[in-house]
C-alpha cells in the first residue's frame, strides 16, 4: 500500500540518533538508584529507548508495540547487543494490557501516550506500578498559550490532547503522582535527527515514486508538516515529565 512507503520511512527515521539517546538518559538520570528494576516500555517501536534502557539499568525491560516488524527489529538489535536474556518483546496493544498489577517499578513511554492520551494514560497505567513506582513519559507539549491557528488547527486533528507544559503538569498532580522533573527537548533536536532527515529522504521518493498521484500527495502532507515545523517550532516542541505513584 503507498501509505506503507511513509510508514516505513517514518519509522526508520524515528530510531533513535545520538542526541535522543542523550535526553533517554538524562530523564532515567532523575530515578533514584534502583536494582534490576522491571521495566514495561510502551510503545517501543525498534527499541531505541528500550535498549537504552537497558544499557542504563541491569534491570529487565518488556518492550510492548503493536508493529510486528518493528518488534522483530529490537529482537534482533538485542540479541546482537547481549540483551536477549533481559529485553522481551511483545506484540500487544497499549489498550489491551494484562499484566498483573504492581508488576513493573518503571514504566516508560517515549512518543507514544499520544495515541491513549496522556490523561488516560497516566490514569489507567497507574494500577500496573507497584506502590511508589516510577513513570517517565515523553510528549509534544505546547512551548506558548494561544498559538496561532493554523498550527492550532493542524494540531487539534492530530493530537486534540496535545497541553502546555504547565497544564500536563497540573495532570499529574491531579492524577495522583508526585513529580520528580521534567524538561523540554531543545527544537534542534526535532530538526536534526527528525524532520532534517525526513526531508531529504522525502526528495528522493518524489523521484522513485514519481507515476504514482497517492504516494506523492502523501508526500506533500509530510512536506507540510516539516513547513509547519519550521513556520510554528517556538510554539510546539516536546518534554518529558518523570512522576512517581
Amino acid at each position: 500500500m503507498e501509505s506503507d512507503v511513509i510508514s516505513q520511512l517514518r519509522r526508520t527515521i524515528m530510531e533513535m540518533g545520538p542526541e535522543r539517546r542523550k535526553y533517554t538518559a538524562k530523564a532515567f538520570s532523575l530515578l533514584p538508584k534502583l536494582v534490576a528494576p522491571k521495566i514495561l516500555d510502551i510503545g517501543c517501536g525498534t527499541g531505541g529507548p528500550t535498549l537504552e534502557l537497558a544499557r542504563l539499568s541491569q534491570g529487565l525491560i518488556v518492550a510492548v508495540d503493536i508493529h510486528q516488524p518493528s518488534i522483530d527489529t529490537l529482537i534482533r538489535k538485542a540479541r546482537t547487543e547481549g540483551f536477549s536474556n533481559r529485553v522481551e518483546a511483545i506484540n500487544c496493544s497499549m489498550f489491551d494490557m494484562r499484566f498483573p498489577d504492581e508488576s513493573f517499578d518503571v514504566i516508560w513511554s517515549e512518543g507514544s501516550i499520544h495515541a491513549i492520551g496522556l490523561e488516560r494514560g497516566l490514569k489507567e497505567w497507574k494500577r500496573f506500578l507497584k506502590l511508589e513506582g516510577f513513570l517517565a513519559v515523553h510528549d509534544m507539549v505546547w512551548l506558548q498559550p494561544d498559538p496561532p491557528q493554523e498550527i492550532r488547527g493542524y494540531w487539534r486533528a492530530l493530537y486534540p490532547g496535545i497541553k502546555t507544559i504547565r497544564e500536563n503538569l497540573m495532570r499529574i498532580s491531579h492524577l495522583g503522582y508526585t513529580l520528580i522533573g521534567s524538561f523540554q527537548l531543545p527544537g534542534r533536536v526535532w530538526w536534526n535527527e527528525y524532520y532534517g532527515p525526513l526531508e531529504k529522504r522525502l526528495k528522493k521518493l518524489r523521484i522513485v515514486h514519481s507515476d504514482s498521484p497517492k504516494v506523492q500527495a502523501l508526500i506533500e502532507s509530510e512536506e507540510r508538516e516539516i513547513t509547519l515545523y519550521r513556520l510554528y517550532h517556538e510554539w510546539y516542541g516536546s518534554a518529558f515529565f518523570i512522576m512517581q505513584k
